[in-house]
């Protein structure tokens, strides 16, 4: 995990310095042939770290991209997410799908379900 230029901690976020190169790049908005190319100034308001540091649900699965808003000159991350488990769109990826959790608590608590 590296520290985004924001000083956030990001999974997704790599940077290489040394001798001599000049790397920065989003692994997650890089993947995505969709995207409009991503900056270091992006960060500072991706919503990623946070959905990160929310849930760490290991079935939830993020894809980004760089979209435009106010009439193209605002860009934004916008993030999708997809449960894995159960096949489903995440609608708030701070919580979750809302399946896996429920199943989460009870194993913590001692009880299992039956499946």
């Amino acid at each position: 995990m590296m520290r985004t230029p924001a000083g956030a901690e990001c999974t997704f976020y790599y940077e290489d310095f040394h001798r001599g190169h000049s790397t920065q790049e989003c692994r997650l908005i890089g993947r995505n042939p969709r995207s409009t190319p991503w900056t270091p100034g992006l960060c500072a308001r991706c919503p990623v770290p946070g959905i990160l540091r929310a849930n760490s649900c290991p079935h939830m699965v993020l894809e980004a991209q760089v979209v435009r808003r106010w009439l193209g000159l605002v860009r934004r991350v916008q993030v999708y997410a997809v449960c894995t488990e159960y096949q489903v769109e995440v609608q708030d990826p701070y919580v979750g799908c809302g399946h896996c959790h429920p199943r989460a608590a009870s194993v913590l608590d001692g009880r299992e379900l039956k499946e």
